[in-house]
């Protein structure tokens, strides 16, 4: 491939399990972050950015055909520190593309967006967003923004609702939501590549039989994971039958811990 590509948050941990494949993919990758990775291999450019710095974004996304964007607060936090990274630095990321001229951007969503949904139920990408906590509501505001610069600049953009990245799911919940690297890059080229990518959101997990999402739209869009859960149930549930005892909170909620978070006690209504 010759196009050039950014990815942000670069020295987190999930890309790291990305670049050796967008490098394969797609020759020389830009990276930024606030500070370089440790490992910097020679087909990567380094291009130190921080969200809340327009001026280094413009520079980071010069002669950018396409954008990854994992970059921003990838925890729950206060409400400032959440604001600032994956609100303010979510804008200013999209318009320095948009001012670069930018094509093509892939949005790392998150399952927790709609992680105040029970387990129980099974949702798509058109039911309503019911985020589990400030870092939820901030990527379903990301989502939203994306959009508008998706239907009102051209950009063509790609939200995945990332479950949990790694190597072979651990737990339980993780039976539902796990996403083999291989597989999330798979979504990541649809989204950079697909001429049939205009302005969508997809859920970020493999072929999970006891998924929480109805994940039809990334089928569509060509995707095939080559990873199941179910291959490591076994060993994950017998490690559930010896672990500690759950919040029974979390495991009512797909957000698990986070939904359990800050959570009151509601009362019944008459």
């Amino acid at each position: 491939m010759t196009r050039r590509i950014l990815l942000t948050g670069a020295s987190g941990r999930v890309a790291g399990m990305l670049r050796p494949m967008l490098r394969e993919r797609y020759g020389r990758i830009v990276l930024s972050d606030r500070d370089a990775p440790h490992d910097l291999h020679e087909n990567e450019e380094f291009r130190p950015a921080d969200l809340t710095d327009f001026a280094a974004l413009r520079a980071a996304c010069s002669e950018v055909d396409g954008i990854v964007h994992l970059g921003g607060q990838s925890n729950e936090a206060d409400w400032e520190m959440v604001r600032r990274a994956n609100i303010e630095g979510m804008y200013n990321l999209l318009e320095a593309a948009r001012q670069a001229g930018v094509e093509r951007f892939v949005f790392a969503s998150s399952n927790h967006v709609t992680g105040m949904y029970e387990r129980q139920e099974k949702i798509g990408v058109s039911d309503p967003v019911r985020p589990d906590s400030r870092y939820g509501a901030a990527k379903a505001f990301g989502e939203a923004l994306a959009s508008l610069y998706a239907d009102k600049y051209g950009m063509a953009v790609l939200s995945i609702r990332i479950g949990h990245v790694s190597m072979a799911p651990r737990e339980l919940r993780q039976l539902s939501i796990w996403i083999h690297p291989e597989d999330l890059m798979q979504l990541i080229g649809i989204g950079l590549e697909s001429e049939t990518v205009r302005n969508e959101i997809v859920f970020g997990m493999s072929d999970n039989i006891r998924a929480f999402w109805d994940n039809s739209k990334a089928t569509r869009l060509g995707y095939a994971p080559l990873h199941r859960a179910e291959d490591y149930a076994e060993a994950v549930l017998a490690a559930e039958e010896a672990g500690k005892e759950r919040d029974p909170v979390a495991e009512r909620y797909q957000g698990g811990d986070f939904a359990a978070q800050e959570r009151v006690k509601l009362k019944k209504r008459r």
